[in-house]
């Protein structure tokens, strides 16, 4: 089987007037933003962010391994890492325990200039802790994710992250991946979740 064909046009990042427009309509729908020039300062405010006394799930995502985030949260042993007990337990407790973690740090695969953001997953593991599971969630967007509306952010999920991630998962697992739900998150509750847009790009 091959990869879909990729459309590259969705790897360029967004300007600055773009990534204003869709912090703007992220703020307007409940979310606290936060623009930052690159991974590093995304990888210190999620540090910042996330309460050490707290359960903080690190949902699967390029963009948090590739900023350092997810090695940050489940490995230097400061916080109270989801991820890192899983390994001993059975499949359903793994389940529970990532749907209903206290913080949910991920990604999206878009972002729309009026602000609803859309996540996809073959498994759809992170996505009940992203709706509703997780007491606060904190989503870390390159800025190649920010599209012009949700027609086209459903778009960018089938032309762009799916054929990125079926090459990953060749590459590390010898499987195709696959779309089996998306989520499209239109408004937030107060206080509960924080978007850190990158002007860079960065992830799938």
């Amino acid at each position: 089987m091959e990869a879909p064909p990729l459309d590259e046009a969705f790897a360029v990042p967004a300007a600055e007037d773009q990534l204003e427009r869709a912090a703007k309509g992220l703020r307007e729908r409940g979310y606290a933003v936060h623009i930052v020039d690159g991974p590093e300062d995304a990888r210190a405010l999620v540090s910042a962010l996330v309460p050490v006394d707290k359960e903080v799930f690190t949902a699967s995502s390029e963009t948090l391994r590739t900023a350092g985030i997810a090695a940050d949260l489940d490995e230097s042993g400061r916080f109270r890492s989801v991820r890192a007990q899983l390994a001993e337990l059975d499949i359903a407790a793994q389940i529970r325990m990532g749907a209903t973690p206290d913080v949910v740090v991920g990604s999206v695969h878009a972002v729309t200039e009026d602000g609803i953001m859309v996540a996809a997953s073959a498994s759809g593991s992170q996505l009940a802790s992203y709706a509703a599971g997780a007491r606060q969630a904190i989503w870390v967007v390159g800025a190649q994710k920010v599209v012009a509306d949700l027609d086209t952010a459903l778009r960018r999920i089938r032309t762009y992250s799916l054929p990125r991630e079926w090459v990953r998962l060749q590459e590390v697992y010898g499987q195709p991946s696959f779309v089996g739900k998306i989520l499209i998150l239109e408004r937030e509750m107060p206080d509960r979740g924080t978007v850190i847009l990158i002007r860079s790009e960065i992830g799938f």
